[in-house]
């Protein structure tokens, strides 16, 4: 089949889709609403089904009245059942595959299930659907002329009484159909490589001779790839190396630190960026239109949605609200329950709503990645649009950053401490310092009453960080390439003071 034909009746097929999107964009309540009771439904025959009599769960206020709101370690022990083989615990069809988190933040590593329900109507669904929402903004993409050159966490998988683990894109890839591979490049072998550095090369190696039309990775790790495949190939920027390439999908990790970087490897002004969230219990949400800075929240597959309030989460006074209850420009802490199982289950993302017609976020940090040691309740997102703004105004490039308090001592204020990675370094610390503190205050009503006159937090305390400490530093840990993400804020010290001893 010519490849011009593959490319139309591909795009046509994916396009179809479209028209069911369109009825959670009209009916989302409903969508929401009809997605709970099959779930409680196809459910209530299993131990936690019965423990809570599922069959008996008419609406919502009776299911929230009847299950509780429940962190991992609360369903750990279930889940360790489940990995020794049991069945009918959470979720009634056979959980044979379990996704490894990979963060940094724990020590210990998450085993998220991962059902067959899971796979179809959620992670492989909204693969198409990203597919499906950017074709129908650029009718006359060429994607599938060429091949999508992915960067993922994969590892390869293990085996442990019967059930499978490992990263979810290694899982994702193992159970991937044939056609999709076709389209990619790497070839799954390499994909499935464990040794970061050896798989770089082999990733290069690979996709430098193919017609590469899409990339799709976390922006970090992809920046790393990207810049090695510049040095390898001896080009300036990537149109010399692939002369199609027409959009990059990206999530795990905010883009704004890196968009200028992404810029001059990429001068096209009319390339694409696409965003996406998702995560090892899930995929959430996707970017729907051009150039937007915000997400479509996916209502049909096969996850119901819930939110607290960040001013009443971890306090006596929190509430959980359904979609239908949020509103715009609050941070809320999202709540699942899924089709692999998990009921009210806290994943630890915020976010916030930018629109409910349709209902479209921002991924605005983690429920413990912020920093709230002095009431300044700075988020990532107030971090990572300052970093861009001062970005802009000292022509300083950043390739990592981390943040913890100081914490006050006797009659000592407390205060910020960072440490930055620069690619390309400002001029002067004291004057990116200032700015960084500045832009804080603009964009957090919180830290800047605290930093008035002093009052609580004094100025911020900035250390640049020497070439590849954040590197060295996941190196150190096992936690290189792919999904693994550096902690940007914390309330304790512990990553900074590793940092700092490695930065001397």
């Amino acid at each position: 089949m010519p490849i011009t034909l593959f490319n139309s009746i591909a795009s046509w097929l994916l396009k179809k889709r479209y028209h069911q999107i369109e009825l959670f964009l009209k009916y989302p309540e409903e969508v929401q609403d009809e997605v709970l009771h099959q779930l409680l439904s196809f459910a209530e025959d299993t131990e936690i089904g019965k423990k809570y009599d599922f069959e008996s769960i008419t609406n919502y206020e009776t299911f929230i009245e009847r299950v509780p709101v429940v962190s991992y370690e609360e369903v750990e022990p279930m889940i360790e059942r489940s990995r020794r083989g049991e069945q009918n615990i959470y979720w009634p069809t056979t959980i044979k595959w379990f996704a490894k988190s990979s963060g940094t933040t724990n020590a210990k590593s998450k085993f998220i299930p991962v059902s067959s329900e899971a796979l179809e109507d959620c992670h492989y669904k909204s693969s198409k659907d990203l597919l499906c929402l950017y074709l129908n903004n650029n009718e006359n993409s060429q994607l599938f002329t060429g091949k999508s050159l992915r960067l993922g966490g994969s590892k390869e998988l293990y085996q442990d009484n019967g059930t499978i683990f490992g990263d979810l894109s290694a899982i994702l890839i193992d159970n991937m159909p044939f056609w999709a591979e076709l389209s990619s490049t790497p070839s799954n072998k390499v994909s499935l490589m464990s040794e970061w550095e050896t798989k770089l090369q082999a990733i290069i190696k690979e996709s430098v001779q193919e017609n590469v039309t899409s990339l799709a990775g976390v922006p970090s790790w992809m920046l790393v790839l990207l810049n090695n495949v510049l040095e390898e190939t001896g080009k300036d920027h990537l149109f010399k190396v692939w002369e199609n390439l027409e959009v990059y999908f990206h999530g795990g990790v905010s883009f704004n630190p890196y968009k200028d970087q992404y810029s001059k490897l990429l001068p096209r002004k009319n390339f694409n960026y696409y965003e996406i969230y998702n995560a090892s219990e899930g995929f959430f949400a996707i970017q729907d239109r051009n150039h937007a800075d915000d997400l479509l929240l996916m209502l049909d597959y096969g996850i119901f949605y819930e939110f607290i309030p960040m001013d009443t989460y971890g306090t006596s006074e929190q509430i959980t609200l359904p979609l239908w209850k949020v509103k715009i420009d609050q941070n809320y802490a999202v709540i699942i329950t899924t089709n692999a199982g998990l009921w009210r289950y806290k994943i630890g993302d915020t976010v916030r709503f930018t629109s409910i017609d349709p209902y479209r976020i921002k991924v605005t940090g983690r429920t413990k990645h912020h920093i709230n040691v002095f009431g300044e309740e700075l988020i990532i997102e107030n971090a990572e649009e300052a970093l861009k703004t001062i970005c802009k105004k000292t022509g300083s490039e950043i390739k990592d950053y981390t943040v913890a308090p100081i914490f006050m001592e006797g009659k000592e204020k407390g205060a910020h401490e960072w440490i930055i990675e620069f690619r390309k370094p400002p001029e002067e610390l004291a004057y990116f310092t200032e700015f960084l503190d500045n832009a804080l205050k603009s964009l957090n009503s919180d830290y800047e009453a605290k930093r008035y006159n002093n009052i609580t937090l004094k100025l911020p305390k900035v250390h640049i960080a020497r070439q590849n400490l954040f590197y060295d530093w996941l190196k150190s840990k096992d936690k290189l390439g792919g999904q693994h993400k550096i902690p940007r804020l914390s309330n304790k010290r512990d990553y900074i003071e590793e940092l700092l001893q490695m930065n001397k």
